[in-house]
């Protein structure tokens, strides 16, 4: 966990350490600080900061662009701030033309994130497994990638160019546009929404020479594949975006029928978390010794 008088560990450098490793980096999907603080705790060695949990965390909204690129940046700030292993993290389009993808990468750099991904669908955009989306000219996402290139201060920052544009153009267009991101300078690919074992074979061989990124998006439209065969294809970073979140959601419905059955919490309770428990996960041992140390008048 992070210390909050500790040293930070720098977030793109530790981040390109581990795709350089021999392990597949799994990321598990986390949509505000408690779940990142528990991502972290349970081992992981990276956290993705979720646009679709994001949303639904703040808004209770379904992932269709509602997000402002503020609000984006202030969520992946606050999982930043309570954890040491590196945040990886949605940046939606950019939030605009190529002046705004600027902006967003300087944010969320300032912001601690070690990487972000930037997508080629149209504003608003929708989550890359829901039906409807539209992407914009390859040409205008090109211009995306080489203005987030020239933005970024850290040369390590991780800049990922995901593409939606298999459930639009088809997966030889989808291929052809990754062709092109990495061109203009993108450190690592995404290619969305892949729709069967083949064709994710049929990326991971084109792009050989280049790190890639599986979004093993629950209940997607792409195949659950394990992580020995993805690590047999090559990819370097699987992300694991709502597993967390639906957890959470199913958890949360079974307590709340409890307690709407027997009228108080009296036996969900019992099968929760203490309050002592759980105020030691959050810190509460180290806000105290800080106290001690400093003073709390």
């Amino acid at each position: 966990m992070a210390d909050l008088l500790g040293p930070r560990i720098s977030g793109p450098a530790r981040l390109r350490d581990l795709l350089a490793g021999d392990e597949i980096v799994v990321a598990p999907g986390a949509y505000d600080a408690l779940s990142a603080r528990l991502v972290e705790a349970a081992g992981f060695p990276a956290v993705y900061m979720t646009g679709f949990g994001t949303t639904a965390s703040l808004l209770g909204r379904p992932d269709v662009g509602l997000l402002t690129m503020t609000e984006m940046v202030q969520a992946a700030s606050r999982i930043r701030s309570v954890v040491e292993v590196p945040v990886i993290a949605d940046a939606d389009t950019g939030y605009g033309n190529a002046l705004n993808v600027i902006r967003t990468v300087r944010e969320y750099e300032a912001a601690g994130v070690a990487a972000i991904h930037l997508e080629d669908e149209v504003a608003p955009k929708r989550c890359g497994h829901l039906d409807g989306k539209r992407v914009v000219p390859a040409a205008t996402m090109a211009d995306r990638v080489r203005a987030a290139v020239d933005a970024r201060y850290n040369p390590d920052f991780v800049l990922i160019a995901r593409t939606d544009a298999r459930a639009v153009e088809g997966l030889d267009a989808a291929i052809d546009r990754a062709r092109r991101y990495r061109d203009a300078g993108a450190d690592m690919l995404f290619v969305e929404a892949l729709q069967s074992e083949a064709e994710i074979e049929r990326v991971a061989d084109t792009f050989r020479d280049v790190p890639l990124l599986f979004n093993w998006a629950e209940g997607g439209k792409t195949p659950p594949l394990g992580r020995d065969r993805l690590r047999e294809l090559g990819f370097r970073l699987v992300i694991c975006p709502i597993s967390t979140l639906l957890a959470a959601t199913e958890a949360m419905r079974s307590v709340l029928g409890r307690i709407a059955q027997d009228g108080t919490p009296v036996n969900a309770v019992r099968d929760l978390p203490g309050l002592t428990d759980f105020a030691e996960l959050v810190g509460l041992p180290e806000i105290e010794e800080i106290g001690e140390k400093y003073g709390d008048g």
